[in-house]
């Protein structure tokens, strides 16, 4: 299917771009969370139409997630949970922890902003998180994870 982009979207293009995608990924994802609309040509000339407007309210999304990744730059996020002997914590610490740790802290983070690629933290220990604010503003916080006392 082809679709216009009305965001940058990772790994398939800018704002603007016609690209094709699969049906599925097109019709579940992309259009209903309004990143994309189907190609024709009613939509592309209502996409220029709106171009300025769309690039303006992209310029702006940016700005603000980098106001804020300037505010977490050499963060530290300490988070308390029950551990073991041995380290290892009754559950674990996820996204949704960080997230909240990090918004208790002052600066406004989504769950869905943090990323944990190798899942969530099962042991005690320092990490190294990536907040990921807006596709080009990633920034690098320290978690640290400590037993409860």
């Amino acid at each position: 299917m082809q679709i216009i982009l009305l965001e940058k979207v990772a790994n398939l293009g800018q704002l603007g771009d016609v690209v094709k995608v699969k049906d599925g990924y097109a019709r579940n994802f992309l259009i209903p969370t309004g990143l994309a609309k189907r190609a024709t040509d009613a939509n592309l000339k209502e996409f220029e139409a709106r171009r300025v407007e769309l690039e303006k309210a992209q310029a702006e999304k940016l700005v603000e997630a980098q106001a804020r990744g300037e505010k977490l730059v050499g963060a530290r996020v300490e988070i308390s949970q029950k551990a073991g002997v041995d380290g290892r914590l009754f559950g674990s610490v996820t996204n949704a922890d960080i997230a909240e740790a990090i918004t208790k802290s002052g600066i406004q983070v989504a769950k869905a902003e943090v990323r944990l690629p190798e899942g969530p933290f099962k042991t005690i220990g320092e990490y190294a998180v990536d907040v990921a604010l807006h596709h080009d503003v990633v920034i690098e916080v320290a978690v640290v994870v400590v037993p409860e006392v």
